[in-house]
């Protein structure tokens, strides 16, 4: 199966120039897609383009990643309704660097292949550009009617917004446009790829290049990735879920995509992982026969947990599941750094305590009743105590006029208190 077929199948082709597919047979074909600056890491809206760079790659084809340090500092309007917030020159620098190092667990850098992957900040072609020479060079090749027929543009000139569009936005498409004549031009680039929202910018690309360098280029866009339920992708309650572990833990990470809708694990076991079509197929009839098992779920958190993160972080985060969902050990709840452990009880009752106390040494009778009120009384908690019901860090209470002190708190801070089977409370001691 060729590239294009491929994504065919997988359903992921949005729409595609023609003569495209007929380029990709003819020789080994350089293509970029485009990634947005304005923060340090990317997050898995961004997954689908990457992943398809990677294919691309796997394809025997040579991928570029063009990170847009000049772009960044514009902002671009497709589907935004409006204007964004321009980056200054350390942050873009910040912001790029942390997804160069994310793009580097995808593709290959570092082969001796003609097909080796290529990085590119389009600010060091753009910042020698002069206001006038741009507009002498590249302007006058580009009508304001062609750049006003695009949806980006149109959609924000008669959108409910009273603040119209800026100039810097609307020469958006011009400045990407001439990303792909330099591409072009320098590293024989002749395909662009992306998102669908992102047609207008890039055939704006073909046509400057047909135009001013009687060339022929080609573009291909992908579907945007979206929930059956409306809601937005990527999105949860705590904002997006990001590809640095810092930001989103490996364990939330992971539970994203083992949560995801049944009719959504259909189409992203498609998008996001590289298991053949006969092995996809074969899952989703195993699945349909028994979505109770959730296996194509698992299958999906397991494939790209690994793939963003890494085989231990994916282990790491079964476990800490456990610790919630299953009958785990203290020896496991003691394993989780403080990011996963507060991860993991996201949501649950917090009560804060005195670690001063604490390390003095409290009762525990005391603890739970006077000093957090997990249980109205001390009879009701001897008697959930005396019938095995309390745990302390995942550790039967025998006793409730045990005395706790401070070395029993886990990452020098928290208590994990289980009252009952599903009744979880998270004592901060500070």
């Amino acid at each position: 199966m060729n590239f294009i077929e491929d994504l065919e199948w997988r359903g992921v082709i949005h729409t595609m120039m023609p003569g495209t597919e007929e380029q990709l047979a003819k020789e080994v074909t350089s293509a970029y897609i485009g990634f947005d600056p304005t923060a340090d890491s990317l997050h898995i809206g961004s997954l689908a383009p990457i992943l398809l760079l990677k294919r691309f790659q796997l394809a025997g084809h040579k991928p570029i990643a063009l990170v847009g340090g000049a772009t960044g500092m514009i902002g671009d309007p497709s589907g935004k309704s409006q204007e964004r917030n321009l980056l200054n020159e350390e942050t873009l620098e910040k912001n790029l660097a942390g997804i160069r190092k994310q793009l580097a667990k995808f593709l290959d850098f570092e082969t001796e292949s003609p097909n080796k992957a290529e990085m590119v900040n389009n600010y060091d072609w753009m910042k020698e550009q002069t206001f006038l020479s741009f507009i002498r060079d590249i302007g006058k090749h580009i009508t304001v009617n062609y750049m006003m027929a695009k949806d980006s543009v149109k959609k924000r000139l008669t959108g409910e917004t009273r603040d119209g569009m800026s100039f810097t936005e609307f020469t958006y498409q011009l400045v990407q446009g001439y990303d792909f004549y330099w591409l072009y031009e320098n590293m024989n680039c002749k395909l662009q790829m992306g998102g669908s929202d992102q047609w207008g910018n890039i055939t704006t690309g073909t046509e400057l290049i047909r135009r001013k360098a009687s060339g022929e280029a080609y573009a291909l866009t992908i579907n945007l990735i979206t929930k059956a339920d409306g809601g937005k992708f990527g999105k949860t309650e705590s904002g997006n879920v990001w590809l640095d572990p810092e930001k989103t833990t490996p364990y939330a990470f992971y539970q994203f995509w083992l949560n995801t809708a049944d009719v959504d694990a259909e189409k992203y076991i498609r998008v996001f992982t590289f298991m053949s079509k006969e092995e996809i197929e074969e899952l989703i009839e195993r699945h349909r026969q028994a979505p109770h098992l959730r296996e194509l779920q698992k299958k999906l958190a397991h494939d790209i947990t690994i793939m963003v993160h890494s085989e231990e972080d994916y282990n790491a985060a079964v476990e800490a599941s456990n610790i919630l969902f299953g009958n785990a050990t203290s020896d496991a709840l003691k394993k989780l750094d403080e990011n996963t452990l507060l991860a993991v009880f996201d949501g649950v009752p917090q009560f804060k305590i005195s670690k001063k106390e604490l390390e003095e040494g409290v009762k525990v009778i005391d603890l739970l009743t006077e000093k957090a009120a997990i249980f109205p009384s001390k009879g009701e908690m001897r008697k959930l105590v005396q019938s095995g019901g309390v745990s302390i860090n995942k550790e039967k209470l025998d006793n409730q006029d045990e005395v706790l002190d401070g070395s029993k708190l886990l990452n020098n801070k928290y208590l994990l208190i289980q009252k009952g089977k599903k009744n979880y409370f998270l004592l901060i001691a500070e």
